[in-house]
């Protein structure tokens, strides 16, 4: 029996949910899996315990003090963990050669350029990063290709999408081999689910109420702050319809959005023949993580089997994007295309943060990505990363300025 061969990983985010739940994965198959690296912000307490558990050759922060912190506390332990920090020390450990799998798991743009260099070396990328795809898009493809790198989706609804693709198209292991065979492989549509998040059913005056408890509270998933924020307002889903049109090679127009709020129905694809191929699951992001480390095979995840006859019902409905209008304004980024969607992704991260300091209100984050995206200049040339970050500071700062103006006016 032949071996598979030992993925050394590089785990960008390791403090995060999806760190957690990769390392849980991990933990199951000592004997395929080996942790190279570990990187954090500043979550000193957490990579302390992290570095003591995994020992791996080195651990990031990408703050210079936290880094510090952790090399002090190590230090005491006589770990022989290297820390490094800084954006340099994130692209150090993922272009290493002794790694050959990288989980891009850092939340919002902070994960951008790490994740495109990883693309770049051609290592095994699993995707848990959308901003990567929403900010870089066609940047981030070509990259891809262009290198070699197989890239697996590890959101949920995209690797669903993955495992309902046919073979024909999923044989080389990668999303990126994709491009332009969906006509041939009769694939029509791709139906991406949505829970619908905690406020699925509630008035426009209710949702002008709404707390940073209350948003952060969602009724199916565990998951950081701003991920929960953003499947509040949708617009998370949104990001993911971003990332399905880059990822799949799909026509905007091609891809629904669907709420399901029993979450079990992780996503759909539609073929010429009348077929609908959906992935079903219990709702819990290790089996779409183990299923993107072991592919082409099938590994456990700890996740226990769907019983089918404990869901009783699959329930669907359509969007409201009048109570949800950050689902409607990607769409309409998508269609825009240059800049837009590295402006609304700049938008949303700051208005989120705003919310979350309750600087602005629960409806206001829609407002300031529609104000920011109308004062934007939104440029056509964004196929460097120069150009890409010269709009995400543009963007941020039209934003700040918003916010700013939102928070004096509601203390007046």
């Amino acid at each position: 029996m032949i071996q598979p061969q030992i993925l050394h990983i590089t785990l960008l985010g390791a403090t995060g949910s999806i760190g957690s739940s990769t390392l849980d994965v991990v933990s199951r198959h000592p004997e395929r899996y080996k942790i190279y690296a570990l990187t954090a912000n500043t979550s000193v307490d957490e990579m302390v315990q992290l570095c003591q558990q995994w020992q791996p050759r080195y651990a990031v922060m990408s703050d210079a003090d936290a880094a510090s912190g952790l090399r002090s506390r190590l230090a005491a332990t006589d770990s022989r963990v290297e820390v490094l920090s800084g954006e340099a020390g994130l692209l150090q450990v993922v272009n290493d050669e002794a790694v050959n799998c990288v989980v891009a798991a850092i939340v919002g743009a902070a994960g951008l350029v790490p994740t495109l260099a990883a693309a770049e070396a051609g290592k095994r990328v699993l995707l848990a990063n959308k901003e990567a795809l929403v900010m870089s898009g066609k940047l981030f493809i070509d990259t891809a290709r262009a290198n070699g790198a197989i890239l697996m989706p590890v959101d949920s609804e995209h690797n669903a999408i993955f495992q309902c693709m046919p073979d024909s198209l999923t044989q080389h292991h990668s999303s990126v081999k994709m491009i332009n065979q969906q006509d041939s492989a009769g694939i029509e549509r791709i139906l991406l689910t949505a829970s619908g998040g905690p406020f699925r059913s509630w008035s426009a005056e209710q949702l002008h109420d709404v707390t940073p408890a209350q948003a952060v509270n969602h009724p199916n998933w565990d998951m950081g702050k701003k991920i929960s924020v953003d499947s509040a307002t949708l617009m998370n889903k949104g990001l993911e319809l971003i990332e399905a049109y880059w990822l799949f090679d799909m026509d905007i127009a091609n891809i629904d959005v669907v709420i399901h709020p029993q979450s079990v129905i992780h996503s759909m694809v539609t073929y010429s023949d009348g077929s609908v191929l959906a992935q079903l699951g219990n709702p819990d992001m290790r089996t779409p993580i183990a299923h993107a480390l072991a592919w082409p095979e099938r590994i456990a995840s700890g996740v226990e089997p769907l019983n089918i006859f404990d869901v009783a019902k699959l329930d669907f409905e359509r969007p409201d994007l009048s109570r949800f209008p950050c689902l409607r304004l990607c769409y309409e980024a998508i269609k825009r295309g240059g800049s837009a969607t590295i402006v609304l992704n700049a938008a949303n991260e700051l208005a989120v943060a705003a919310f979350l300091d309750e600087k602005i209100g629960f409806n206001d984050i829609a407002a300031v990505i529609q104000q920011t995206l109308d004062s934007a200049d939104i440029t056509e040339d964004v196929s460097s990363l120069e150009n890409i970050l010269e709009a995400d500071a543009e963007a941020r700062k039209i934003s700040n300025e918003c916010i700013l103006a939102m928070h004096s006016s509601s203390r007046v």
